[in-house]
């Protein structure tokens, strides 16, 4: 089975204030680190970087400039991706995935499923809320049937590819091959396996990641 993974390191930041996915980590940016935990599955990897980047490509095969939207940016890497059977998309946002999550979504897919991604069970109470103020409570929603999901994600290329087709963006790739009716299953994720948002996320990443050690 040939493998490629999209390492999709686009966006710009706001939120942290920079470019985060070049934020060094351990002497290394964000990014190098998931191209180097992409490459425990992948033969060839693709980094998809910011408009003006300009960098040595972090370890990727290929590097190139996203686009407006994730998906954009990811439809920006599968034109790169090559003759492969499977890709794996993740976020270089998430340096700490673990070789073993690389590897379940990638045998969910290689077991028949059209996507695989991590998903968490939901331990709080989830409030609907008025989206005009963000303040006032229409609901509470039920959580046993809900989730939250990571990357690594992996996709049948030619799932993948058909999905994108549609030039439908979204946050996450495996709601595109929800669309077309394709089976998505869920490994279970990593508490651990934290995104990578605001400047203060660094500080937690660090505990995390002697914790693991």
């Amino acid at each position: 089975m040939r493998v490629g993974a999209i390492v999709v390191a686009g966006g710009r930041g706001e939120r942290f204030g920079g470019l985060k996915q070049f934020a060094l980590f351990d002497g290394r940016s964000l990014a190098a680190i998931g191209v180097q935990r992409a490459r425990c599955v992948a033969q060839r990897v693709v980094l998809v970087v910011p408009e003006g980047y300009d960098g040595t490509g972090e370890g990727a095969d290929d590097v190139v400039s996203g686009g407006a939207t994730r998906s954009d940016s990811v439809r920006c890497g599968l034109a790169l991706i090559g003759e492969v059977d499977v890709v794996i998309i993740h976020d270089a946002a998430r340096p700490l995935a673990t070789e073993e999550l690389f590897r379940a979504v990638l045998n969910a897919v290689d077991d028949g499923a059209s996507a695989a991604i991590p998903g968490l069970a939901i331990t709080d109470t989830v409030k609907k809320v008025d989206s005009t103020d963000r303040v006032t409570v229409l609901s509470t929603i039920a959580r046993d049937d809900l989730v939250t999901v990571q990357t690594p994600q992996a996709f049948r290329l030619s799932d993948l590819l058909e999905a994108h087709q549609s030039e439908i963006d979204a946050t996450d790739d495996a709601f595109l091959v929800e669309l077309l009716g394709r089976r998505v299953v869920i490994v279970p994720g990593e508490r651990t396996n934290i995104k990578v948002t605001e400047s203060h996320d660094m500080a937690e990443l660090r505990t995390l990641s002697e914790l693991m050690t």
